[in-house]
């Protein structure tokens, strides 16, 4: 018979276990000295577990050690472009293609070099690289004597420092961005090591186009059995779960339909057994939903202009139940400018802001799996419906309406 105590440790036990795997969800590379010691702690002492889960559900390796813990992530999809690396502690704009490269380009130097690397000489060697024939050939050249050039060098260090892979000793970039100083820093090469999480060295994919060499870098061991498919079909369905904010049932093949159909249970009480995540099962798909609402890189809703111009749009997306142009949305913004711009930053109630305003929440409401952008419309997904705005309701007061109660309400339909 279980003990009071037994069932505390059991609970407590369970509890770590959980933060442990939400922690590495979050943030798949977790260094012992970095912000989130506490919670690189717990996964180094539930190392074990939860290696024998990701592996046996996901695919995904995980490699802990006194210095790091790395969760190899593989998307559940290739073709999905609406998450992209973003300047940490800045503005989080996305990646641009030249950011991307210079980020390659920067790792291929640090892993050639020394324990320690000034920002100059690490710009010296990217510029030493990028000077490669294929790159040319490709369109890209650097040199880094422009200012926004070394705003994108400066932009790929910041992704390193929260990755942990190098740690500031002195300087700043912004003074190396403005040509008045240079930054030292320490480089953490164990941690460098595992940033890689394809199975292969992208050096020996020789596929010439970009989907054929993403496919050979994520690609698998033949599926020669049934098992093998099964397993692969469980691996996709899973880290689509654990990624997406929805899975659609018409983004599946006929074989993972069915295969979803049937273990539909098993792979939802696997997943809110170990992440705390709630299956939301409607007619159209799965969404596992947050109840603490912090597994997640982009919210809805969210506070700020930008974020209360997308929930508004949102509303009216979700009542108009069809396509809506970019030019009716654009309207809809200035509409909504004379009735909630006191509420709104300065740029966004400027003439011409609309377009910028409506690009930002597609882009969102892209991310989150609410609606699909196809030319200039937008088309709303089956989940947006959680956004749609009812008919106000009117209530009569009575005598026993507490103090502060609306008469009325506008109720948000499920």
């Amino acid at each position: 018979m279980t003990t009071p105590l037994a069932e505390v440790l059991d609970g407590q036990r369970a509890a770590n276990l959980r933060k442990a795997a939400r922690a590495l969800l979050k943030e798949p590379l977790l260094t012992a000295d970095g912000p989130r010691g506490d919670e690189f702690r717990l996964v180094r002492q539930y190392a074990a577990e939860l290696r024998e889960w990701f592996d046996r559900n996901t695919g995904w390796p995980l490699r802990v050690d006194a210095d790091a813990a790395r969760l190899r992530k593989t998307p559940g999809t290739l073709d999905d472009p609406t998450h992209p690396a973003r300047e940490a502690g800045r503005a989080a704009q996305p990646f641009t293609r030249r950011r991307y490269v210079l980020l390659c380009l920067a790792l291929a130097a640090l892993e050639r070099g020394e324990a320690q690397v000034a920002l100059g000489r690490l710009a010296e060697q990217v510029v030493l690289d990028a000077a490669d024939p294929h790159l040319a050939a490709a369109g890209i050249a650097f040199t880094l004597e422009k200012r926004d050039e070394r705003s994108d060098l400066a932009a790929v260090v910041r992704v390193l420092l929260r990755l942990g892979v190098l740690r500031r000793v002195a300087g700043d970039e912004d003074a190396y961005v403005a040509g008045a100083g240079d930054v030292l820093y320490d480089v953490k090469r164990r941690v460098l090591a595992g940033l890689l999480a394809t199975r292969i060295g992208p050096s020996m994919v020789t596929a010439a186009g970009f989907e054929d060499r993403l496919a050979k870098l994520t690609a698998q061991s033949a599926l020669d059995s049934d098992e093998l498919r099964f397993r692969a079909i469980r691996w996709k369905l899973t880290r689509r779960l654990l990624d997406d904010p929805v899975l659609y049932y018409d983004t599946l093949t006929e074989e993972e339909l069915a295969y979803l159909t049937r273990q539909r249970g098993f792979l939802t009480a696997r997943i809110a057994e170990l992440t705390g995540l709630v299956p939301e099962v409607r007619a159209e798909g799965i969404a596992m939903v947050d109840p603490d609402d912090d597994l997640t890189d982009a919210r809805m809703p969210e506070q700020g202009t930008h974020g209360h111009i997308t929930l508004l749009l949102a509303g009216h997306l979700a009542a108009a139940g069809g396509p809506v142009g970019r030019d009716e949305l654009e309207r809809r913004v200035r509409e909504l400018a004379a009735e909630h711009g006191g509420f709104w930053s300065r740029s966004a109630r400027e003439p011409g802001a609309e377009a910028e305003l409506v690009e930002r929440a597609l882009a969102r409401l892209t991310a989150l799996g609410l609606v699909t952008v196809t030319g200039r419309e937008a088309v709303p997904r089956p989940a947006l419906a959680r956004y749609a705005v009812g008919e106000p309701v009117v209530k009569e007061p009575g005598p026993r309406r507490a103090a502060g109660t609306k008469a009325s309400e506008r109720r948000p339909t499920r």
